[in-house]
């Protein structure tokens, strides 16, 4: 319930500051402008005698309203209605044709394929079931907007619930520039205790000199999720699921494993860099830098927290407890990071160039012992490093370079290297090319290094070796097709067996991976085909993936209505994945698990309509049709059934005043 308040203090404040911004006095006789995005996505201006909207310059264009990547990449705000945006439209924000959610919207996902072109350099706190929708570092994007810019978007919950994600951002100047995010869900499922709550606050700030001789830019994230944890179902519930027992239509009356387990992640974070230009030669002609020298520093301060609490013990699927009922039992990390770097940029020579040096300070672990039988000694792994490394990014032409490396010698837990490169070949719009390489070496994620529970066989320290990854990758962007190869080898990789315990693969991971996607079109129709071929050649005991997934959606486009208001995109999707040994979930890890039982792999049939009234797309899904008279061999994870028929709506709304 906090989770909702939350939800609607935040909107009432950004109502509040939206019309603060968008409002000022007017003489009898001043004519009104408002302003809009008109079909084709342009700033238009309307003329009224009765609306108080800030007049736009005549040069306003769409493209003036620019979001920028953590990379600095820029794109705009996008008020079009495409079959990517369908794809879009969830709780993550993102395209998650490689993975699988489970029933209630905000809980966990099953990874149908996985991804190693783009490790972090540090290794990671863990309880990763939780993290899928957590934002980090280069998850936060910028703005610069001519005039205050509202953005929301809104979806059912199941069953009872909502979920927004709504942005507000503005410019006090061109160089000043503020937002303020939050996605906050709180959905009830249509299974006992599956409640989800959670929240994501975002706030950012950019500014830079006239000359940009002085630049700074950061963000604020405080974020949190709560779940309430069922297990599964039961032995007996399961096999009524299965056998369409008409005495559990109403999913709710299913027996679960876990009644009053509960989890809950949090995590803050404050992140800056500014840097400082300190020699700097112009091009003549157009007056822009043409080499410069600059000195940066960037400072990141993270803290992340889990804990798991069942208050009885009405179940032994976790075995036997021995508590010692203490006051926390968090699992708390903490790190900080400063890097300072020199860059030179040689805008038609060289490219850029960025020595870099990180001194890190990390610490992960407990308060105190959980367990009165635990035989660990050491209750935190803490310690610092210094990091030496560099980046070049260059550009002839049509043909670009990236590269980024670094190195953390010694033998703590923070030791290890890095290095990505990646060449690129672009065609004006017509294809771009691109190969990759990663290599990596980094500690496993820290609660496999350290855990505590008040349950016995939840308790363990080990010193594992670091995960070495290395990653060969192609991509092929084009108005034709779009595809991807990856190819990776991992060394030590480093899982969850099927009791729960971490271990470390003692022999190599060879992996393939083989995505392809083509859209075919006539007349209204279209036809958007994503392929993907698997396979593991070495190591497919502990790492398993579907062989073949694929997502085919049949749509139809059109204008609506005299004078075109609508547009419509009405459609179906099949999506399929052949039939593997998918993990199981362990709710108190919030990690996934091997398991040898059960294969899972299955259709699903689901249908959409969406619309665009000028800059609103409204969006209708009906989730699994098939499944009213399908077989009931639907699952998320084994004991875990994905959603029955579900009908939802939403809409994402735009404000340019």
């Amino acid at each position: 319930m906090m989770n909702t308040y939350r939800v609607l203090f935040f909107l009432l404040c950004l109502f509040s500051v939206n019309t603060l911004f968008s409002q000022r006095k007017l003489s009898g006789n001043e004519k009104r402008e408002s302003t809009f995005i008109n079909a084709n996505g342009e700033i238009d201006t309307l003329k009224t005698s009765k609306s108080t909207k800030v007049i736009l310059s005549g040069d306003t264009k769409y493209t003036d309203y620019k979001i920028f990547s953590f990379q600095r990449d820029t794109t705009y705000i996008d008020t079009t209605l495409t079959i990517k945006k369908h794809y879009l439209f969830n709780y993550l924000r993102e395209d998650n044709f490689e993975l699988f959610q489970f029933h209630n919207q905000g809980q966990t996902y099953n990874n149908l394929g996985y991804r190693f072109d783009d490790l972090n350099r540090l290794p990671d706190f863990g309880f990763s079931a939780k993290q899928f929708p957590y934002l980090d570092v280069d998850d936060i994007n910028y703005y610069e907007v001519p005039t205050p810019t509202t953005e929301i978007t809104y979806k059912t919950g199941l069953q009872q619930g909502q979920f927004v994600d709504a942005i507000f951002t503005l410019n006090f100047s061109r160089r000043l520039n503020v937002s303020l995010s939050y996605k906050g869900l709180r959905s009830l499922g249509a299974y006992r205790r599956a409640l989800v709550s959670s929240g994501n606050f975002r706030g950012t700030f950019s500014y830079r000199t006239k000359e940009n001789q002085y630049e700074i830019r950061g963000h604020l994230t405080t974020q949190d999720f709560f779940h309430e944890e069922n297990g599964g179902l039961t032995a007996s519930a399961l096999q009524s699921f299965i056998d369409e027992d008409p005495n559990f239509d109403q999913r709710s009356r299913l027996d679960v494993n876990l009644i009053d387990a509960e989890n809950q992640f949090n995590s803050t974070r404050f992140y800056v860099e500014h840097s400082y230009k300190l020699l700097a030669s112009k091009d003549s002609l157009s007056k822009k830098d043409f080499t410069n020298l600059k000195v940066g520093h960037v400072f990141t301060s993270e803290s992340k927290s889990y804990n798991f609490t069942q208050p009885t013990n009405t179940t032994s699927i976790f075995g036997d407890a021995n508590s010692t009922n203490p006051s926390n039992n968090d699992a708390l990390s903490a790190i900080t990071n400063n890097e300072l770097n020199l860059e030179f940029n040689s805008k038609y020579v060289l490219g850029k160039f960025k020595a870099k040096v990180h001194v890190t300070n990390y610490s992960y672990g407990y308060d105190t012992i959980l367990n009165s039988t635990s035989t660990i000694n050491r209750l935190k792994l803490e310690g610092n490093a210094i990091s030496f490394g560099g980046s070049w990014n260059g550009k002839i032409k049509n043909f670009k370079i990236n590269a980024d490396a670094s190195v953390t010698p010694g033998s703590g837990r923070l030791s290890g290297n890095y290095f990505k490169g990646e060449a690129i070949f672009s065609k004006d719009s017509v294809f771009d090319v691109r190969g990759s390489v990663l290599l990596s070496s980094k500690s496993p994620n820290f609660n496999t290094l350290l855990h505590q529970s008040k349950y016995d066989d939840y308790n363990w320290q080990n010193n594992f070796s670091n995960v070495n990854t290395r990653d060969l990758g192609f991509s092929l962007q084009s108005k034709w097709i779009n595809g991807s190869v990856n190819f990776t080898n991992i060394d030590n990789y480093t899982y969850f067996d099927e009791n729960s315990l971490p271990q470390q693969f003692a022999n190599q991971i060879t992996y393939l991976k083989v995505k392809a996607n083509r859209e075919f079109k006539f007349w209204k129709l279209a036809l958007d085909n994503t392929v993907m071929y698997q396979n593991v050649s070495s190591g497919s005991s502990v790492f398993r993936v579907p062989e073949f997934v694929t997502r085919n959606t049949f749509y139809y486009t059109d204008d609506w209505f005299k004078g075109k208001p609508m547009l419509v995109n009405i459609g179906v999707t099949f999506r399929y994945f052949t039939q593997y040994q998918m993990n199981a979930y362990n709710p108190l890890l919030a990690e996934f698990r091997l398991q040898n039982t059960e294969e899972i792999g299955f259709p699903t049939v689901d249908f959409f309509f969406n619309a665009r009234v000028r800059r609103t797309r409204l969006y209708l899904q009906v989730d699994n049709v098939t499944s009213g008279f399908s077989k009931k061999n639907y699952f998320s994870a084994p004991n875990y059934p994905f959603r029955d028929f579900t009908v939802r709506f939403g809409l994402v709304w735009n404000w340019f005043i």
